[in-house]
């Protein structure tokens, strides 16, 4: 109990005082898109946490095909801006950039969760259960992308928490990053997440109503 609390406190301290508090509407609706931010170095633990939210997170069969490479070198971060891997200026100013990537084979061979046979959700038959499966047997790519997406969800949520901004920066030049960072060619190089102290407040943008998102069937909101 003692060394919980002692790392807690450690926390709160490299997180300037902030509210641990937070639920996760409150994460949720206080997230915005960051893209100044100050000079001061983000703690490793900072770092881990939110790599450990990610890790953390739920995925088809449990594949778990996230993988991230941190950047916070700088000369790596100028190698890249040698070789223009961001358009955008800002991005080279962020104190981390986390490159976030997946492995599409992580799926292969997988019919259903560790527990899922246990449970009753896939058929216990091996057979059966690769025929079930056999409708995502081509979408490795998809499941891929949805899976890292989820898993950079859970990351940047627990970033606002510890009192961080960050951004999706979607404008990349993937070769760029393949060759500074020396990323696998059998790995899906997908986005990229910047994370920080802000260095101004950013504010809200505006969102579709409920109405403008629901499709089908109407659904009573009322």
């Amino acid at each position: 109990m003692k060394q919980s609390w002692i790392k807690c406190l450690r926390i709160y301290s490299e997180t300037e005082g902030m509210d641990f508090a937070m639920n996760v509407k409150d994460a949720i609706s206080k997230r915005r898109s960051i893209r100044q931010y100050d000079t001061k170095a983000l703690p490793p633990n900072i770092i881990k946490e939110m790599l450990d939210a990610a890790r953390l997170s739920p995925s088809g069969c449990n594949a778990q095909p996230w993988r991230f490479i941190v950047v916070q070198d700088r000369k790596i971060i100028e190698s890249l801006k040698a070789r223009d891997a961001f358009p955008q200026p800002f991005v080279y100013k962020a104190p981390v950039i986390i490159v976030c990537c997946g492995d599409p084979s992580a799926y292969a061979g997988k019919y259903g969760g560790e527990n899922q046979v246990t449970d009753g959700s896939v058929p216990e038959n091996e057979e059966e259960r690769k025929a079930m499966f056999s409708i995502v047997e081509n979408k490795s790519v998809i499941r891929t992308i949805r899976d890292v997406s989820i898993a950079s969800a859970f990351m940047v949520l627990r970033a606002t928490e510890l009192g961080l901004g960050t951004s999706y920066i979607g404008l990349i030049h993937e070769r760029a990053l393949r060759t500074v960072l020396s990323i696998p060619e059998d790995l899906l190089v997908l986005y990229v997440i910047l994370a920080g102290y802000t260095a101004h407040t950013a504010i809200a943008t505006p969102r579709k109503s409920l109405d403008e998102i629901l499709i089908g069937p109407g659904y009573p909101l009322d």
